[in-house]
């Protein structure tokens, strides 16, 4: 193919239509996801316990579809349920919006809770 010259002698290939059907897929490593699904839980539980190890994340992408599985760690006492559903939720839609993937299942793991010290006041009796 001979390329093109343009104005200031520039070079390029003449434009050529390609089907979009043939241009190829572009495909996202299941441990890029797993990334992202991390990160998203770690932003749907700011701020981490002091002793937390951050959330990890293992996907499993099925043509455009990702199953996730989330392990994380917890202030106790808090509301686990919460947390888990907020986990959820932010995981579902960054992982959506970022990668184009459908998300119909994040499961979340809760593998250690922290006790985190109350305040002095609402302590009462309870050491």
């Amino acid at each position: 193919m001979t390329p093109v010259t343009g104005p200031l002698g520039d070079t390029r290939r003449p434009p050529t239509a390609v089907e979009a059907a043939e241009r190829g897929a572009t495909r996202i490593a299941d441990r890029v996801v797993a990334k992202i699904a991390a990160q998203a839980a770690r932003e749907a539980l700011d701020p981490l316990p002091p002793d937390a190890v951050p959330p990890h994340a293992t996907v499993v992408v099925h043509h455009q579809s990702a199953h996730v599985r989330v392990h994380l760690e917890l202030g106790y006492p808090s509301d686990i349920g919460a947390h888990c559903n907020a986990v959820r939720r932010h995981v579902a839609e960054r992982v959506d919006a970022l990668t184009g993937m459908e998300v119909p299942e994040v499961t979340v793991h809760v593998e250690r809770l922290h006790l985190v010290p109350a305040t002095a006041a609402a302590q009462g009796r309870t050491r």
